[in-house]
């Protein structure tokens, strides 16, 4: 699925135990992350919960970024999913692109998470930033 698929099934959803419970399941559908990479250096600085991301890079031309990850909270893991689809598969320049700000507007997270999580998530922003080498304020 699609970031855009994402916000439109969102807008269709009704009250926000609805849209938790979505991104519940998208975080169920991520691919199991081996224990064996969910170590320190994996590990997301500035979550309340236990989050850890990595990264792959595809020989293509220019190369692109694929993301793994997990976390030991279930909205974590949907916000880790919705994560992926925003940059999952990109260059860096459209890592460094994406205005992750303008999509958790449009999907109402800025009103509906507590800023904790709201925190993780800019954490975990930063980090795939970091590791896709694209590196600016997000």
């Amino acid at each position: 699925m699609d970031i855009e698929t994402l916000a439109d099934n969102f807008e269709l959803l009704g009250p926000w135990e609805e849209r938790y419970r979505y991104l519940i399941d998208l975080g169920r559908q991520l691919d199991a992350m081996p224990e064996s990479e969910k170590t320190e250096q994996t590990r997301v600085r500035g979550c309340m919960s236990q989050v850890w991301l990595t990264h792959e890079v595809t020989d293509d031309e220019p190369p692109r970024f694929r993301f793994r990850g997990d976390s030991d909270a279930h909205i974590v893991k949907g916000l880790i999913a919705l994560l992926f689809m925003a940059y999952s598969g990109k260059t860096a320049e459209e890592i460094r692109e994406t205005d992750i700000k303008a999509l958790f507007g449009r999907l109402g997270l800025e009103s509906h998470l507590s800023m904790n999580r709201r925190n993780g998530f800019y954490a975990m922003v930063e980090r795939i930033r970091s590791l896709a080498g694209a590196s600016t304020p997000a």
